[in-house]
């Protein structure tokens, strides 16, 4: 029988992380630069192992394997086979993290044999002044854009966005962004880890080398044009849900309660993913139930044909296919 499961976190050092993620959301960290925390993945390498149950112990990819429709709905493995299709993390950047992009599922499949990466980001915690880095400030050609990097003036083309606890924005493929300094956020994610880095401030890593950029790569996946599709508009109805993002990849709501509310999720053919974004919640199901905290995450079965969420003062964001 498969129940409400939680996951032990996958914690990574990164040259920019700090310690908000040990701090804040309380996660078993020594180390004083964990920039991310995976919370639920299949990324080869990088699988997620059950916390909690009789299942324990167990990876998230081995119960995919062998209840794959109970588990992610008939209709994700139609899709998806026996992949989880995203990955889910918080990430906490004490320095700028490098300016990257991502290529689409096109080019990510001929390049890499991989899925592409969208992504959206929820600011959970930001210092004064915090900013993202989202897009262009203009539109610039294919030749300005290799000339600025030829240059080392990438950073004059860029548009930069002040951040604020509860902003969000969709990130999609050929966008080039940074997470900057001071910001702690969730990220939900296509299940890929392929990345093109263009430019990491000339930083080095603990060995003294400068880290690999992807210069040539990114020249036919960056999307030129300067657009305005990335802030995140949405609805925070108490007890009430409100999308933020739907998206062929996956779907995103807010939930902010002040009470009980029940989901009736008969008709979704789908897994449910809950990150706590502030407070916390008991998930009540059929088949069990399971405590988060802000900084936690529990993924829902499938199989679950009603939810209830136990709370006084929760934020969620609920993730479905």
């Amino acid at each position: 029988m498969i129940y409400p499961l939680k996951f032990k976190p996958i914690l990574k050092e990164r040259l920019w992380g700090g310690t908000k993620l040990k701090e804040v959301l309380g996660k078993p960290i020594e180390s004083d630069i964990t920039g991310e925390s995976w919370e639920l993945s299949t990324v080869k390498g990088d699988i997620s192992i059950i916390a909690n149950g009789s299942l324990e112990g167990q990876s998230l990819q081995s119960l995919i394997d062998s209840n794959a429709e109970e588990l992610l709905g008939k209709s994700v493995v139609e899709r998806f086979g026996k992949e989880f299709p995203i990955l889910i993390k918080f990430i906490d950047a004490k320095q700028d993290l490098s300016i990257q992009l991502h290529p689409n599922d096109k080019l990510a499949k001929e390049r890499h044999d991989s899925f592409g990466k969208t992504e959206m980001w929820y600011i959970m915690d930001a210092d004064p002044k915090a900013e993202l880095i989202v897009g262009f400030n203009k539109n610039v050609s294919k030749e300005e854009y290799a000339e600025s990097i030829e240059k080392d003036t990438l950073l004059d083309l860029l548009n930069y966005e002040q951040v604020k606890e509860g902003d969000t924005f969709f990130i999609n493929t050929g966008k080039i962004h940074a997470i900057c300094a001071g910001v702690m956020l969730a990220e939900i994610q296509q299940t890929s880890d392929v990345t093109y880095r263009v430019f990491d401030f000339n930083r080095k890593d603990k060995d003294g080398n400068l880290r690999e950029l992807h210069t040539a790569l990114a020249l036919d996946a960056v999307d030129y044009d300067k657009k305005d599709d990335f802030k995140v508009a949405y609805r925070q109805d108490l007890n009430k849900i409100s999308t933020m993002v739907d998206c062929p990849y996956f779907k995103t709501n807010f939930i902010q309660l002040t009470e009980n509310v029940e989901l009736d999720t008969t008709e979704r053919d789908s897994f449910t993913i809950f990150m706590c974004v502030g407070g916390e919640a008991i998930i009540k199901t059929p088949k069990g139930e399971v405590s988060i905290r802000k900084g936690e995450t529990a993924l829902i079965p499938a199989s679950m044909e009603k939810i209830e969420l136990q709370s006084t003062g929760a934020k969620l964001l609920e993730v479905t296919i």
